[in-house]
């Protein structure tokens, strides 16, 4: 998602250097291997990082444009010294997952934030969520990696999943929403392995961030989170995948549409145009959520 953001807040939002206080955190590569259609045998693979910091939280996310941020640097600065802008989306890999998954320590209640499209710059709407999993811990142990691993089971968002966690590692959280317990969670799958991560290394991040440098440079982190109930979440995400750019369009005048950017491929109308289609494609390239019980309440709600 981040990338789709990309090209045309380039056009419209002018380089600024966010600042950000000092933290440190213990960063979790995850292999997720998951099933984007639910018609389709077809698997698809990203890393995803849990940061797990020293300001009593935890941050879930896709890692694939923060592996980027050395080539995105290079790229905006070479912008910057020349004076013209460029389309940088030949530069990005697109990323699977837009949302960002934050717990809280030690209550680990849940916020979950994606962006939308507000105007033109971004907007980060979300909603808070106190998840209790009914963990039951197994005698079955094993080794996952290097890591000494035990087995629990539980039932959430509509599937039933099969956890292995390692007490070697002393932080009681997971992946996604995933915690509660008595080590961190190195393997979790569904029954249908229609979702499946696989703890792959860590590595300790000083002067850490959550945001990418090109959402730092940008100043694209969408500011405050407006926090809804997940009902409203749902609804207000489930209009701007249907018409992303809703509030963008009753802005740009014909004569603004028809306006070229250096350096840049077309006009700003072609350019959204683009992007209108990079966000469809994105949207549709998943019909299969990991909680299948709220999406079928929202789809009965819809009905």
């Amino acid at each position: 998602m981040k990338k789709l953001f990309s090209i045309f807040l380039i056009v419209i939002v002018a380089f600024a250097n966010a600042q950000e206080s000092k933290e440190t955190a213990n960063r979790f590569f995850y292999e997720l291997t998951f099933k984007p259609k639910k018609d389709s045998a077809k698997l698809d693979k990203v890393i995803t990082i849990l940061d797990i910091t020293d300001k009593n939280r935890s941050v879930y996310q896709d890692y694939t444009v923060i592996s980027q941020d050395s080539i995105m640097k290079v790229e905006f600065e070479a912008m910057q010294k020349a004076g013209m802008m460029k389309d940088i989306s030949k530069s990005l890999k697109t990323p699977k997952i837009s949302a960002r998954i934050y717990k809280f320590y030690p209550s680990m209640k849940v916020q979950y934030v994606d962006k939308i499209a507000s105007g033109f710059t971004p907007s980060n709407i979300g909603y808070n969520e106190d998840v209790k999993f009914n963990w039951n811990i197994l005698g079955d142990k094993q080794k996952i990696g290097e890591y000494a691993a035990q087995k629990a089971t539980t039932e959430f968002g509509g599937r039933k999943w099969t956890a292995w966690f390692s007490t070697d590692i002393p932080f009681q959280d997971g992946p996604y929403k995933f915690s509660g317990l008595p080590g961190l969670i190195v393997k979790i799958e569904d029954e249908g392995k229609n979702y499946s991560w696989v703890l792959q290394g860590n590595k300790r991040v000083k002067d850490y961030t959550e945001y990418s440098y090109i959402e730092n440079l940008m100043q694209a982190k969408g500011g405050k989170v407006n926090e809804l109930t997940r009902e409203k979440f749902e609804k207000t995400y489930s209009d701007f995948k249907k018409d992303p750019f809703a509030t963008v369009r009753p802005m740009m005048t014909q004569e603004m549409l028809s306006k070229s950017i250096p350096g840049m491929d077309g006009t700003i109308g072609d350019i959204m145009k683009k992007q209108e289609k990079m966000y469809k494609d994105f949207f549709n390239a998943n019909d299969n959520p990991i909680e299948i019980n709220q999406a079928q309440v929202t789809e009965k709600k819809k009905k």
